[in-house]
């Protein structure tokens, strides 16, 4: 049996949205992501799900479930919100079925999240909201500096003399920033810093949750090319064997994983209502 389902993601600065047909082999059909700028995020979701669905020649009706994860109790029309937790978790094991840790690389935040061969969360490591870890952090900086955070990546890996942040909390990782800048420092040589100060306080929440490999990033930083160059040399450095990998839709995990979790939910309530027949 086959269906459609929804996934959306509401985040901090950015909703995506999933497009699945729901099987045994589940399949996504379409996927969409949007700034949320200064506008109201359950309008944007709004128009989203509406632009998508008339895309495909859709009626709302057709959709057997739209799920909401992240900030998603904004969206109106959802029948169901899933912890952000257990979608990133389920949307890693849909991209790369052998993860067994999942590092959810958020805008306020970093979670590192452990599961089992069913997408399972075992236990999970989270830095706080202060932390200078996060991508709004990330984004901060790169703002400070005239660049836009999808250049960060690819400067980063010029960088030949990076200078690490000692701050640990935001406002003082970036009063160290200004500093450099004051000094003289290069900007890839900053933002090299930066993504080993990240990757450092990714490795200690891995350490601490006991991660196992293979390692899978989701969420808006994922496919930093610097961040993910920092981790593997940290790594090395440390000598720490972990596997770590990023799907080009990594940053729609949360949004996958609503929209598996979704479709999951419907067959239950379809099989105890008694109207679904298992072949």
């Amino acid at each position: 049996m086959s269906m459609l389902t929804m996934g959306i993601d509401v985040g901090s600065n950015y909703i995506k949205l999933v497009l699945l047909r729901y099987s045994e082999n589940p399949e996504i059909l379409d996927k969409d992501t949007e700034k949320i700028r200064k506008r109201d995020p359950a309008q944007v979701a709004e128009q989203m799900t509406q632009a998508m669905l008339s895309g495909h020649g859709l009626r709302y009706e057709d959709i057997a479930y739209l799920a909401s994860t992240g900030e998603g109790d904004l969206v109106k029309r959802k029948r169901g919100h899933f912890y952000g937790m257990t979608t990133h978790a389920k949307g890693a094991h849909f991209l790369f079925p052998d993860t067994r840790t999942v590092v959810d690389l958020g805008a306020l935040y970093v979670r590192a999240i452990r599961i089992n061969e069913n997408a399972r969360v075992e236990d999970y490591k989270m830095t706080g909201q202060c932390a200078s870890g996060s991508g709004q952090f990330l984004e901060n900086i790169s703002r400070y500096l005239g660049l836009s955070v999808e250049e960060v990546g690819d400067i980063s890996l010029k960088s030949t003399q990076p200078e690490v942040s000692s701050g640990i909390c935001a406002v003082l990782a970036e009063t160290d920033v200004i500093n450099m800048v004051s000094r003289g420092i290069k900007t890839p040589d900053i933002i090299k810093g930066i993504h080993l100060s990240i990757a450092g306080r990714i490795i200690k929440l891995l350490s601490s949750l006991r991660g196992e490999s293979p390692i899978t990033l989701t969420g808006g930083m994922a496919l930093n090319k610097g961040l993910l160059q920092a981790l593997r040399e940290s790594l090395e450095e440390g000598e720490k064997v972990f596997e770590i990998r990023a799907h080009p839709d990594a940053g729609y995990a949360g949004a996958i994983g609503a929209a598996l979790w979704g479709g999951y939910r419907h067959l239950k309530l379809l099989r105890k209502e008694g109207s679904l027949t298992l072949r």
